[in-house]
């Protein structure tokens, strides 16, 4: 007979709401429903996402129509690069180098550090055409230039966001707050995985700093957490705590896992807690990729001729590696596919953040690592079917910040317009798409909001923004909240 103290213990809160709910609080909740009839909600188990087929929730799912892309490569250049001198030229800008800004462009508009009357800043490079349909592009990008003919260009791209922390989440997340799920968590939710020995979501850093929005960027929010996004790092543990202990050997490792599943078990039958299936599934993955992780970072096996197209040096961080791994991850299955690459804040306050010194260092690599990505994808047939999106969270002024009265060129942050691209997964290659007006100021045709973005990149993937959503504190949530529209312009 167990004891007084026993049956005490096992009378949790979470036991008491489930059980108890015939109490005080619900005769008060009945007379505040003037007598209706109530339901408790029903606990949510991973099963019941979509694809309830299956109970595993990393298995592959059926998406709402056939997708023109199988997984995402997304490359953020955090900081935001500034689309004058990449992407988006603008002769008016040239004639009006060192000249005060028109005083319409400064009414009632915030900056991040301008302070006064700004001086317009021209770009220090030069454009010229190129591709089938003369894609002008900046000579900081040689090599991109060879494969602009795979690109589609946007020029249009405009937010609600000035600052990069709000940014990089709104851009992300869908909202500037924190707590809502990842693009990648909700690809991961609707679409699934394609490989049961690795996550469906990963994510790899460069540049020595993770982007200021920090790991929420990444997470899975109100979303269960398997759908998370896993960090791998290019040096040292690919992921920490994943190898074994000292003393523990795989099949000790085994039989321990298959202990604590037994247990949580027994713990998921008496709560009815969806997070402890997700602690189960999680534990079994994690074992999986003990095997497949290590030999998945090992990017030494790769032939001389791919380290010398990317530019890779094996077991260094850097942007490049983690494109090539980038590659590797697509070959294996992974879903969804982030590459934050930090160092691309050109404010001008020093040659560490100027437009003369840092920006053409970062682009060096860039325009190396990302050219070959594309290549390397194509030459492989995984290009058609992978979709590959470059760019900041926002754009930079048509003025030079000039902050403290620093003599380094740079430019402030800019919501109202800035530039991306993206390649393969069923976009139009060769395409400029969307334009601004002649001082780079503002997105004026075919305009581009974030969440356009974000439900195109659902679309390509088979998926409906409007109808992947997920019910949390009664209301049903999605990646694009109540706004944006499918860029039909941009799909081939």
């Amino acid at each position: 007979m167990d004891s007084p103290l026993a049956a005490v213990r096992d009378h949790t809160r979470r036991y008491f709401l489930r059980t108890c709910w015939s109490g005080l609080g619900a005769t008060a909740l009945a007379s505040l429903l003037d007598g209706k009839a109530f339901a408790a909600a029903p606990d949510v188990a991973s099963s019941q996402l979509p694809g309830a087929e299956s109970s595993n929730p990393f298995a592959a799912r059926t998406p709402h129509f056939a997708p023109r892309a199988r997984r995402v490569i997304y490359l953020h250049m955090a900081g935001s690069p500034p689309q004058q001198e990449l992407f988006d030229y603008k002769p008016k800008l040239q004639e009006l180098n060192g000249k005060p800004c028109p005083e319409s462009l400064l009414k009632k508009e915030r900056f991040a550090f301008i302070k006064g009357v700004p001086k317009m800043l021209g770009t220090p490079y030069k454009f010229a055409r190129h591709g089938a349909n003369g894609t002008e592009i900046s000579e900081l990008l040689p090599r991109l230039s060879g494969v602009v003919d795979d690109l589609a260009v946007v020029r249009s791209l405009h937010t609600d966001q000035f600052n990069h922390a709000p940014a990089q989440m709104f851009l992300h997340t869908g909202s500037a707050q924190f707590g809502r799920p990842s693009m990648g968590s909700w690809i991961a939710y609707g679409l699934g995985c394609e490989t049961d020995s690795l996550p469906a979501f990963v994510v790899l850093v460069s540049g020595d700093k993770t982007p200021d929005g920090g790991t929420s960027l990444w997470g899975s929010g109100f979303l269960p957490t398997v759908y998370q996004g896993v960090q791998c790092r290019s040096k040292g543990d690919p992921v920490l705590y994943l190898s074994n202990p000292d003393g523990m050997d795989r099949s000790g490792r085994r039989r321990s896992l298959d202990a604590i599943r037994d247990l949580n078990r027994v713990q998921l039958a008496a709560a009815g807690d969806p997070e402890i299936a997700t602690r189960i599934d999680q534990y079994e993955l994690a074992f999986r990729m003990q095997l497949a992780v290590p030999e998945l970072m090992d990017i030494s096996s790769e032939p001389p001729h791919v380290h010398e197209l990317y530019g890779t040096e094996p077991g260094k961080a850097s942007f490049a590696n983690n494109c090539l791994l980038a590659r590797r991850l697509v070959e294996r299955g992974v879903r969804f596919i982030q590459l934050y690459d930090w160092g691309w804040d050109t404010h001008g306050t020093g040659p560490d953040t100027d437009l003369l010194h840092q920006l053409p260092m970062k682009t060096k690599v860039m325009d190396r690592a990302c050219s070959a990505l594309i290549l390397d994808l194509k030459q492989r047939g995984l290009l058609d079917d992978t979709l590959v999106v470059w760019g900041g969270e926002f754009g930079r002024t048509p003025m030079n910040e000039e902050r403290n009265g620093s003599k380094y060129l740079g430019r402030d942050h800019h919501p109202h317009a800035f530039s991306i691209w993206m390649a393969g997964g069923g976009v139009k290659g060769g395409l400029t798409y969307g334009a601004t007006d002649e001082l780079g100021y503002h997105a004026v045709e075919d305009r581009v909001h974030v969440h356009d973005l974000q439900a195109t990149i659902l679309h390509l993937l088979g998926l409906n923004h409007l109808h992947l959503t997920y019910k949390f504190q009664g209301r049903q949530y999605r990646l694009t909240d109540v706004y944006g529209e499918v860029v039909h312009g941009l799909i081939a």
